[in-house]
């Protein structure tokens, strides 16, 4: 694990947040410290994080809610992970349709911890401004929109996360797995959920004139071609 990555900490409970913190101080991390969902997000929106450890369960804002102004009011998009005792399908779902880049599960693993951390914080794209542009098509992230010429994209919740997939791989295809757990995390969908959003997302493209934009690429993927046309 490299030197000198930075993390924000948001958690209440003392005893679990001496631990992580003296676990990534002792790998060559600086390490932040909020133990209310008020403090976290001020801390976030006026410092640069390599990431963000969240926790769900905290005593004045509800960690989705937290999640949810950090996206929208941090001038870049930081890597969030989510850190909870809840384990159901439904909690994460919404976490990850706030924004939450990954999810760890009380109790857990101080080193798988630290090497998911460290994971997010190597995802170059995630510390890029909320604005993608790639040829014609641009994805603002803050505001969840795309557009294409300048003509909005109408997109689904799932399908905007699949684009900005998508096009933060651009030139280079994603494989349907990775578009999965991007999507679901842990809690993959039947077979046939992701063909459909692929479906739908590509009307939204017919609309906006993004004709043969997706490819798919067989026994990988898809891929997006021919932004820079």
């Amino acid at each position: 694990m490299k030197n000198k990555m930075t993390a924000l900490l948001i958690e209440d409970n003392q005893a679990i947040a001496k631990q992580i913190v003296s676990f990534l101080e002792g790998h060559g991390w600086t390490v932040d410290y909020a133990s209310t969902g008020k403090m976290g997000i001020e801390l976030a929106v006026s410092l640069n994080f390599d990431v963000i450890i969240l926790d769900l369960n905290l005593p004045d804002i509800d960690g989705l809610s937290v999640c949810k102004a950090i996206k929208q009011e941090a001038n870049i998009n930081l890597p969030i992970l989510m850190l909870t005792a809840r384990d159901s399908f439904e909690d994460k779902h919404k976490g990850f349709n706030l924004g939450a880049d990954d999810y760890v599960t009380k109790p857990f693993d101080l080193r798988e911890l630290a090497l998911r951390c460290d994971a997010l914080s190597r995802r170059t794209q995630l510390h890029e401004e909320h604005i993608i542009n790639c040829g014609q098509l641009s994805i603002d992230s803050r505001a969840h929109q795309a557009t294409w010429h300048d003509q909005k994209i109408k997109l689904t919740k799932v399908g905007f996360i699949i684009l900005k997939k998508l096009a933060s791989e651009y030139p280079y295809p994603v494989s349907r797995s990775d578009i999965i757990d991007q999507v679901w995390g842990d809690e993959p969908p039947e077979s046939n959920a992701l063909k459909s959003h692929i479906y739908t997302l590509r009307k939204s493209f017919d609309e906006v004139g993004m004709r043969n934009i997706l490819c798919t690429i067989s026994n990988i993927g898809y891929q997006l071609k021919g932004l820079d046309d």
